[in-house]
This record gives structure tokens, C-alpha cells and sequence, in this order.
């Protein structure tokens, strides 16, 4: 049986493990997954969660509390409808394979999305690895209501992710391509 329940320090170091499986060596270090944790919580509220099969991590979500995050060049603020300040980021779904084909990446999602809400935020944005598995990203994230805004070609480069991060498909020049997308509450 698979439980979702919210992301501890304690889950730091599978966290890492599984996204360098899932998108690349260098994708996240200690220190900007202990910075993501507590951007994510708002008013006692933790709206990063993780999936556990057997007592272990098949997936989480990690996702910034609104009003918590620094808008960057990937951002089409004009096009949402929604003020910056009120909007939460979805920042990683990362499911193992052996997790994949269950609803995993919607059931993540719904976890945040509960929390966000009870933050206090409006809406979410995301930038979506149209590149992942049977481009599972974009399908999840539009079934669960998502509506496309813009695609970004490279937002994963090294020039922007640092030169340790290398694609799992691209290798050290990575042209994945991010859909940013909306999801209103």
C-alpha cells in the first residue's frame, strides 16, 4: 500500500537520491532542498509531500508556499490572472518508475494543492518537464486542471541550473523544454 504523508528533514537524503535518478546527476543538493522545505511552509502549514511504498520513497512533491518564492524570467506574471504574491510553485513531482502509472503525480499534487489552499494561496504555477516519461508531466498537471501559459526551451541549461546538473536525456547541454502552466483554486 502506498502512503502520502508530508516531506521531513528525515526523508532529506532519499529525496536527492531519487531526483538524480529521475532527472539527473547534481538536479538538487542538501542545502536547496532544506531551503525549498521551508519556503513551503506557511502558517504551520507543510505543502511538501512524499509517497512511500514499504516504508519507502517512491515520490514527492516540493512546493513553494505563496508569497515565499523568487519570481525569475521563467515567469509570464502578466498572463495569469493572479497576483504574484498569491500565487504557490510547484516546484518538483519526481515519481520513481516502479511508482509510475498509479496516480501518483495527481495524488501528490491534490496533497499540496489541499495545503497551499489552507495557506491561504489562489492559485499555483509550475514549470513542467515536457521532456519526462511519456511526457507525464504535462498530462497529470492539465487533468488536475492546469492550463498552459507559455513553453520555455532550455530552462533546465546548465547556464541556469549550474554546471553540475546533467539531464538524464540531454546529457551536459540540456534543450528540455519547460510548459509553465497555471492550475486556479
Amino acid at each position: 500500500m502506498i502512503m502520502i504523508r508530508q516531506l521531513t528533514p528525515a526523508d532529506f537524503d532519499a529525496v536527492i537520491t531519487l531526483g538524480e535518478i529521475v532527472h539527473g546527476s547534481g538536479y538538487m543538493d542538501i542545502a536547496e532542498l532544506t531551503a525549498i522545505y521551508h519556503k513551503g511552509i506557511k502558517n504551520g502549514i507543510n505543502a511538501n509531500f512524499v509517497a512511500l511504498e514499504n516504508e519507502q520513497l517512491i515520490g514527492f512533491r516540493l512546493t513553494y508556499a505563496a508569497g515565499q518564492w523568487p519570481q525569475d524570467q521563467w515567469c509570464t506574471v502578466d498572463k495569469w490572472g493572479v497576483k504574484f504574491e498569491d500565487v504557490c510553485y510547484f516546484k518538483s513531482n519526481t515519481i520513481a518508475e516502479s511508482g509510475r502509472g498509479q496516480g501518483l503525480g495527481g495524488k501528490l499534487l491534490a496533497a499540496s494543492k489541499a495545503a497551499v489552499i489552507a495557506q491561504g494561496a489562489k492559485a499555483g504555477v509550475s514549470h513542467l518537464w515536457q521532456q519526462s516519461p511519456n511526457n507525464a508531466a504535462v498530462r497529470y498537471f492539465t487533468k488536475a486542471g492546469g492550463k498552459l501559459i507559455k513553453q520555455h526551451p532550455q530552462r533546465w541549461h546548465q547556464r541556469y541550473m549550474g554546471d553540475d546538473y546533467i539531464c538524464v536525456l540531454c546529457g551536459e547541454d540540456c534543450h528540455c523544454v519547460a510548459c509553465e502552466m497555471l492550475l486556479l483554486f
